[in-house]
């Protein structure tokens, strides 16, 4: 299998680290998004989304991050994505909220406005209300995430799942606009658990890189 893919993108940086941690086996294709390679030569007839990671298992394409997760975990019979229809419901459901409600203020209104000019609004006012808007959404997001792990270990239960390796991914992109987590005791204990994974110094050699180069760079956070 051939994973298409970006060290610095957050959504491929999950897939790898579900590979690693699983150890299954995947040619990897770098996709230089930062040169524009994504939207032009052959990768657009791979994904016409234009978008990585996206997976090539023998001629067969999967693209977004939390499909590809089901789809290797399924292939491959991971225990982190059961097969009990209730608990695989909850695993699903934890992604679809991560993926959906909470990534849209996380990424979209929060994180990627403030690093990336094709991302910034229009107008500093623009600007000002979608940062603003996102920090009090993704407030409320960590508090969920934070009372759900009061009672569990991990995001779907007591056992680690692909909700919690697509959960870790996306709460890493906080870490280059240097939210803290630790107002949020239970979330926080467990995302620290996940950064203690073998493979995640591995995984997230660009992140620490790109956090370096941020590292003067004023924020709007949670502070």
């Amino acid at each position: 299998m051939k994973l298409y893919f970006h060290p610095a993108s957050t959504t491929s940086r999950i897939v790898l680290l579900f590979a690693a941690e699983e150890g299954i086996e995947l040619k990897p294709e770098v996709v230089d998004i930062l040169s524009g390679a994504h939207l032009s030569g052959s990768f657009p007839s791979v994904n016409p989304k234009r978008l990585v990671p996206a997976l090539e298992d023998d001629g067969f394409i999967v693209s977004e991050s939390a499909a590809i997760l089901r789809y290797l975990a399924a292939k491959t019979g991971s225990a982190a994505y059961p097969t009990d229809l209730r608990e695989r419901a909850r695993v699903d459901e934890m992604v679809d909220y991560l993926n959906s409600d909470f990534y849209r203020d996380w990424g979209y209104n929060l994180i990627y406005p403030q690093l990336f000019p094709h991302h910034k609004r229009d107008s500093d006012a623009a600007q000002q209300c979608t940062v603003h808007w996102g920090q009090e959404r993704v407030r409320n997001g960590l508090a969920y995430l934070d009372s759900v792990l009061a009672s569990r270990r991990h995001l779907a239960g007591d056992k680690l799942t692909i909700a919690d390796y697509f959960g870790a991914g996306i709460l890493s992109a906080g870490e280059l606009i240097r939210v803290d987590l630790t107002q949020y005791p239970n979330l926080n204990r467990w995302y620290e658990s996940m950064r203690a994974l073998p493979s995640w110094p591995r995984v997230s050699e660009a992140l620490e890189g790109f956090k370096g180069m941020l590292k003067d760079t004023p924020f709007v956070s949670i502070p």
